[in-house]
């Protein structure tokens, strides 16, 4: 019995390893020690069960079971909590010295420590990609938005095996995990019942997820995700997806403590704010009256003085030059000052607004008792301002997925309701580049810090010491994985599922917290988002702007750009350009972007932009391919573009079978889009109406001059002009062989209808194409509904015949 009791000893230790771990919260990630010394290799995902010595007593009330085996996380490993912002830039919030009040944000970098030299890529998906894996973006194949990937490697969409998300790797080391808010690293083509749900957050390390999957959403009327689940927008008074989400993820926190109190816990909390739709409450809104009437150019001055008080960027700090697109302030028209005045009123609204969400969850962590021993990263944006809504800004942002450039007069007329539901707006392009100051330019530009530069913020009261002056070492979005790693006291795996995983990319910025003035362990960096690209290498920077990000397409080819070079040592805002008074530098840092270009799968360089929202231009897969018919049923609903067949620029027929009942149906039959952009088949009092929402800019709807009644086939054809994207046609509705109405569409949309308002049936979820009264179907039964385009309608497009139309409807 003693020999069998010593077995059961040796047995239990091994089990227990997993409860006492070796490594502390400081101690770096790389170290072998961390749980191998103990019978754990942690270095291997999942961590391997032992095997439990072998039992040779027949009867178990003479023995005592051994301790289960249980991964746990490290002794004291913190909790982790990443907020991302979106959309916001370096000189926008107060903590940094903009104009946008954001106390929260100032109250977390006063009880720890902020960064003023922290980079992003330039742009939303490929910058979450690196954050939450620790690899750059184009290893990520990631080189720009899922919505435009391509067949090219780096660009594909898919993230390899050999990477293996951050929150899986602490889910596999004994975490709880959750996401909530935007997420937009599933390949679009992957969002439907189909799945697959490999990429989706719930298969991507999570535990729960609660938000949406794309890159924006409407704020009023979101598309949400619950897990893989789509959900119906809450019917609440005052609704808005920030505080929702938020709500979610105070909710989720609270019940993990409460379940599993010794359970640190991991929360990515990404917000779709202050990506447009810029959409706030009224009263958030209303604070910043008259507060922007002095205009950007004014606001540009103001912040640098106050980013110099509070030391977030040095004493020496000029303005760079703002392109030669932005206009000066002084030179507007009166109309143009009010409506762009009301545009940044909104969004500061918005930005201040989202930072008390973030309040409220900083506050639910230490009202637990659980803010002490967690790390909390606050990074505003994940790239700079936003300067996509062109010179004027935009009523519905929509139109410029679609090149179109809607007009002062066009937006003038919403600019009480600026903000609200009615709206899908943008600011013009000098708040975003006021946004970014002292830098020159915005989101997008990867060639220059305007694009890349973003405030980051870390608060561990356990572990960090509040640190007044601004931490200066060169850090990028791919450091915050390894630096969670290194906090928590887990290396980042060498096999993960049986597959060999890719050497981190990211460096630790740990170091940073004892050593403030250290000097930077992140040396060189790459940064590329179509066509705009730099190098950063030891204090040096060159980069080029390929594309400015209100151009639709670029004016000249990759090989004639015009490269600028800068030493950031002794000029902060890239206000002083070297590259003539030193070719010699320039021309080694240009090699060595290709060098890194090479290594990194960022070669070739895709500079299209329209082009690659076509799938067959682009090379990446699409759910419907060549099929010419697709056939939906009643409660099908919430279906993407890249899940739906794609109507646009075509002739197609509409064939709903259907009892109409007794003559007095209503609503939706089926419907794309909604109020900014969409289409939709629907009754009223038994007659069939077609409506197309041209970008909420205006509306066509042909009626039925008769109801219809009983069991009845309504047709629905479309005869398109043809003669490239976004012209009109003829619609006419029969039934039963019998012509009930007709009439012309003017106009269509040639390239998208939505982000977040998809295809339904049977309803119109999100918001509405039309005015229905009530948009779900009553007083009838959809049995199907088919959609076919026209024989000779669809062919593949070469990269050429694409170029072909995109110009032709830029030039319409």
């Amino acid at each position: 019995m003693k020999k069998i009791l010593s077995l059961l000893t040796i047995a239990a230790i091994g089990f227990l390893s997993c409860n006492q771990p070796k490594t502390t919260a400081t101690e770096p990630a790389t170290k072998e020690v961390v749980a191998s010394s103990y019978g754990l290799d942690r270095t291997v995902l999942p961590i391997h069960e032992p095997t439990p010595a072998t039992i040779t007593e027949l009867d178990a009330h003479n023995t005592t079971a051994p301790a289960r085996f249980e991964v746990k996380a490290p002794e004291k490993a913190p909790n982790v909590v990443v907020v991302l912002i979106d959309d916001m830039g370096f000189g926008q919030s107060s903590v940094f010295g903009g104009p946008i009040n954001m106390p929260n944000a100032e109250r977390i970098a006063a009880a720890g420590i902020k960064y003023n030299n922290f980079h992003t890529t330039a742009l939303c998906s490929p910058t979450r990609v690196a954050l939450l894996t620790g690899y750059n973006h184009h290893s990520n194949n990631a080189g720009a938005i899922m919505e435009i990937a391509t067949g090219y490697p780096g660009n594909t969409g898919i993230r390899p095996l050999s990477i293996t998300p951050l929150a899986e790797v602490l889910r596999q080391n004994g975490y709880a995990t959750a996401a909530f808010g935007k997420y937009h690293e599933t390949p679009p083509w992957e969002v439907s019942v189909s799945g697959p749900y490999d990429r989706w957050p719930t298969h991507s390390g999570f535990d729960k997820f609660y938000g949406f999957i794309g890159g924006e959403t409407n704020q009023w009327a979101p598309m949400i995700y619950d897990g893989t689940t789509y959900v119906e927008t809450p019917h609440t008074p005052n609704y808005h997806f920030t505080a929702d989400m938020t709500d979610q993820a105070i909710a989720w926190v609270q019940a993990e403590k409460s379940i599993t109190p010794d359970k640190p816990f991991m929360m990515y909390f990404a917000t779709g704010a202050t990506h447009a739709p810029h959409h706030a409450p009224k009263e958030y809104i209303d604070k910043y009256k008259g507060k922007f009437d002095q205009g950007w150019d004014k606001v540009r001055e103001e912040t640098l003085e106050r980013q110099k008080k509070l030391g977030v960027v040095p004493q020496n700090t000029v303005l760079a030059k703002k392109p030669e697109a932005i206009k000066d302030w002084d030179k507007l028209s009166a109309d143009e000052k009010k409506l762009f005045a009301r545009q940044m009123e909104t969004f500061a609204g918005f930005g201040e607004y989202v930072d008390m969400q973030v309040g409220h969850l900083y506050d639910a962590v230490k009202d637990m008792g659980e803010l002490d021993n967690t790390l909390f990263i606050y990074i505003i944006g994940d790239n700079g301002s936003s300067a996509e809504g062109g010179m004027v800004g935009m009523y519905n942002e929509m139109t410029y997925f679609n090149g179109i450039q809607e007009t002062v007069a066009d937006q003038i007329k919403h600019v009480d309701e600026w903000g609200g539901p009615s709206t899908y707006p943008h600011f013009a392009a000098g708040w975003a580049v006021a946004g970014d100051c002292p830098f020159a330019w915005t989101k997008q530009e990867a060639g220059t810090y305007g694009g890349t530069t973003n405030p980051v913020i870390m608060s561990w009261p356990a572990r960090i010491k509040p640190h007044a002056k601004s931490l200066n070492q060169f850090h990028h979005a791919i450091d915050i994985a390894p630096t969670i790693y290194e906090a928590v006291g887990v290396p980042s795996p060498k096999m993960v599922n049986g597959v060999e995983q890719r050497p981190i990319e990211g460096t630790s910025m740990v170091y940073t917290w004892d050593h403030p003035d250290a000097k930077s362990t992140h040396t060189t960096q790459y940064f590329e988002i179509m066509g705009n690209r730099g190098i950063y290498s030891d204090g040096w920077f060159a980069g080029t702007i390929h594309r400015a990000p209100w151009e639709a397409k670029p004016s000249h080819p990759l090989n004639e750009d015009v490269w600028e070079l800068y030493y950031m040592n002794n000029d902060f805002s890239q206000a002083n350009d070297l590259a003539k008074s030193n070719p010699q530098k320039l021309k080694e840092l240009e090699d060595l972007f290709m060098k890194e270009g090479a290594k990194y799968n960022v070669l070739p360089i895709d500079d299209r932009m329209l082009e690659r929202l076509i799938p067959k231009s682009a090379g990446r897969p699409d759910l419907i391919g060549d099929r010419t018919s697709f056939t939906v049923y009643p409660g099908m609903k919430g279906m993407t573009e890249n899940a739906f067949i794609n109507i646009k620029n075509l002739s197609f027929t509409t064939t709903a079978t259907l009892d109409a009942g007794a003559g007095n149906a209503d609503g939706v039959l089926l419907a794309q889009g909604g109020r900014f952009g969409g289409w939709s088949i629907w009754m009223k009092n038994g007659k069939p109406m077609f409506t197309y929402n041209y970008l909420g800019l205006s509306q066509n709807t042909i009626a039925s001059s008769t109801a219809v009644k009983g069991n009845a086939t309504i047709v629905f054809d479309f005869v398109y002009d043809g003669g490239g994207p976004g012209k009109g046609g003829m619609m006419t509705i029969s039934t039963n062989g019998k012509k009930l109405g007709e009439g012309r569409i003017d106009k269509t949309q040639g390239f998208f209808f939505s982000a977040d308002d998809a295809a339904d049936v049977g309803m119109d979820e999100g918001t509405e194409v039309a005015n229905y009264g009530s948009n779900k179907f009553t007083g009838g039964k959809i049995n199907k509904i088919n959609i076919t385009i026209k024989p000779g309608e669809v062919k593949p497009l070469s990269e050429e015949e694409a170029k072909e139309e995109v110009d032709q409807y830029l030039n319409d």
